[in-house]
């Protein structure tokens, strides 16, 4: 790791305690010099120092002692800085295939280039181009597939839904899945004829979508009734009832309830915190549909996440 006085491409931070105090070395330095000039200034050629002036100007010799050690310090550990060396990395071309995928020797320390600002604008327009690099990034530094799915869907919301692809977006199961899709989606930008508009898709996330409004609405009228009960038993933790049984199954426990008798699987739904869910909705199907009190939330996948999530992952 880089000392703190120093940053990434050896120039001194402004934050590090080395420079810090190298900059109050300095300081005290330049007061020196102005008492030296302030007494050599003077025309009688008596001295004008009080006593404290004088003993600063009897400190120079160790101060710049000690500037001169810091300086050398710092030369030092530049020179005991490790070069930067170079790993393998795969770099997916904006406009090319998977199968054209570029591999290269990429270097950990970063370069930079000087680029016009119209083209830095264009880059900045161009969406896809924009989750190509960030999928760039995810190969150089792995982090959760659900988080990458994620940020890939905020930056093409409009396409994925216009190209009927958010689902396939969603369902990725790998990040070649996601640059599979945005392949697709490039495709139909740059000829949108080649797009064939499937109706029963569209029925289909309507429905989803109809079903998702109406849960929301559901959730909003429970936690209001859930709120109005533990004020009435004068709770202080007005959410004390939302949190029994809030904990939305995943798509593992769900089939691992399908096996189970009706018996067991109401313990174990009641057991793993589901209760405020629709337990028939998940293992078959609910024929209260629109009128069941219970949520119908779909189960959570490896790639599920919320609005509300910040970063999620």
């Amino acid at each position: 790791p880089l000392p703190n006085s120093m940053n990434s491409n050896g120039s001194e931070s402004c934050h590090g305690p080395q420079y810090k105090k190298e900059r109050k070395l300095k300081k005290k330095l330049r007061e020196i010099e102005k008492l030296e000039k302030k007494a050599q200034n003077n025309n009688n050629g008596e001295t004008v120092l009080s006593k404290e002036e004088k003993d600063k100007i009897a400190l120079k010799e160790g101060l710049q002692k000690e500037l001169l050690d810091i300086e050398k310090e710092e030369q030092l550990q530049k020179k005991s800085q490790p070069k930067p060396h170079e790993k393998d990395s795969t770099i997916l071309e904006p406009n090319s295939s998977n199968n054209e995928l570029l591999t290269s020797r990429a270097q950990v320390t970063p370069k930079y280039e000087k680029i016009p600002l119209h083209q830095l604008h264009n880059m900045a327009n161009d969406k896809l181009s924009l989750a190509v690099e960030y999928l760039n990034l995810t190969r150089q530094y792995p982090t959760k597939l659900r988080t990458v799915v994620f940020h890939t869907r905020r930056m093409l919301k409009q396409l994925l839904n216009q190209y009927q692809l958010m689902e396939e977006c969603i369902s990725s199961k790998s990040v070649d899945d996601i640059l599979n899709v945005i392949q697709k989606l490039r495709k139909y930008d740059k000829d949108p004829s080649l797009f064939v508009f499937d109706k029963e898709k569209q029925q289909k996330d309507k429905e989803a979508m109809d079903r998702k409004r109406r849960e929301e609405g559901k959730r909003k009228a429970y936690e209001a009734r859930m709120t109005r009960k533990a004020k009435r038993e004068g709770r202080d933790d007005l959410e004390y009832y939302l949190r029994q049984g809030a904990k939305v199954p995943t798509v593992t426990e769900v089939e691992k309830l399908k096996k189970l008798s009706r018996e067991d699987q109401m313990q174990c739904w009641k057991d793993s915190d589901h209760s405020q869910h629709c337990l028939a909705f998940h293992v078959g199907c609910c024929k209260r549909d629109r009128s069941c009190a219970f949520l119908h939330s779909d189960a959570l996948g490896e790639n599920s996440f919320q609005e509300m999530d910040e970063v999620a992952g």
